[in-house]
């Protein structure tokens, strides 16, 4: 009984052994070039995070602002560039009469003075509507952006001209194969050099699968084979074989979750080089705070070696926390981000 307790404990001693050192991130070659920024939905007003679902109306659940941006519009484009983004995430949509419109909701509802679906409205009906009507921090009480007019919707020629030299993210936010085609013919219509710009799109299987087609050079990210590839790779990563789940395709690595991850971070960034996909870090799994980054000190749980991607929902604190030198807010600016900041780390206690 001893002798085969004895062979056990040393065929689990080697096997231990084993998964160390093929899961080693140290063993690994150390990645090339740094960090980088997604602004997710460009400059915006952050939100609270729970409770929400698909179709919660979010415009009256922001936190005080502490800027003037909303989401989506041609000068926050601009701002998160200038702000340090990498990549500008927008959302795009068709409208009634064959343009596409950059706005994340379905419906016109929620920010707006309108209703009804944007897809049954023309470009002029869009952007004669105050993008900034619904926005309220205090349960309607008061309305900090309503009459401004400071934005409007843009249209996608109106953000391929805010972001000229920045790729951009484009999600789709139907699920229609021939929105796809749609937004190739745009963007051809406008000499975007997609694959050169480094552009790329996410969203539902049956537009990004499109969008393939058209740009098969060009980084195109399915949902939920996202969310299959990270599932898959927590479980068998261990054995070094990656799943072919995360073939061209995207990992997500949540902030409070990097310690499962099979090679953090070098091996890991390894293994998905070889099979073309792209690692994105996200903000905590299960936090209320949001999807991605929202907090500056957040940076600075991310590995030193990290190359990849991350995803940030606050970049108007973020982006200069790691990368001061092109922070061209104001100092009045600066403090009212400071002071909501400090608001945000009181909430999260």
């Amino acid at each position: 009984m001893k002798y085969w307790l004895g062979w056990a404990a040393l065929l689990l001693a080697v096997a231990i052994l084993l998964l160390t050192f093929v899961n080693a991130s140290w063993l690994a070659p150390t990645p090339v070039g740094g960090v980088k920024l997604i602004a997710h939905r460009a400059v915006s007003q952050l939100f609270h995070h729970k409770g929400v679902s698909h179709g919660t109306c979010t415009a009256n659940l922001i936190l005080p602002p502490v800027h003037d941006y909303q989401e989506n519009t041609a000068r926050s484009m601009q701002a998160a560039a200038r702000l340090g983004a990498d990549i500008v995430e927008i959302d795009v949509a068709p409208t009634a009469d064959g343009k596409i419109a950059v706005f994340h909701d379905w419906t016109v509802d929620c920010r707006t003075e309108g209703k009804g679906e944007v897809r049954t409205k023309t470009l002029a009906e869009l952007q004669a509507l105050d993008i900034g009507y619904g926005y309220t921090a205090d349960g309607g009480k008061t309305f900090p952006f309503r009459g401004k007019r400071k934005d409007h919707i843009p249209s996608l020629e109106e953000a391929l001209a805010a972001l000229p030299n920045t790729p951009i993210l484009f999600n789709f936010k139907g699920t229609d194969p021939r929105e796809a085609d749609q937004l190739a013919a745009a963007l051809t219509a406008a000499r975007r050099k997609v694959v050169e710009r480094r552009d790329a799109f996410y969203g539902a299987a049956g537009p990004v699968e499109r969008i393939r087609t058209h740009f098969p050079k060009a980084w195109a990210t399915i949902k939920e084979q996202g969310k299959a590839c990270t599932k898959d790779y927590l479980i068998y990563g261990w054995t070094s074989i990656i799943p072919e789940s995360c073939r061209n395709g995207t990992i997500f690595v949540p902030l409070n979750y990097q310690w499962a991850f099979w090679g953090w971070p070098n091996r890991l960034i390894q293994r998905m080089q070889g099979v073309r996909a792209r690692v994105i870090v996200i903000g905590n799994y299960g936090s209320d705070a949001g999807e991605g980054l929202t907090l500056p000190e957040q940076l600075g749980e991310i590995p030193s070696t990290f190359n990849g991607y991350v995803w940030v929902d606050d970049i108007w604190t973020v982006g200069p926390a790691l990368r001061p030198g092109r922070d061209f807010r104001t100092q009045a600016q600066m403090d009212a981000a400071e002071a909501g900041l400090k608001r945000r780390r009181e909430r999260l206690e």
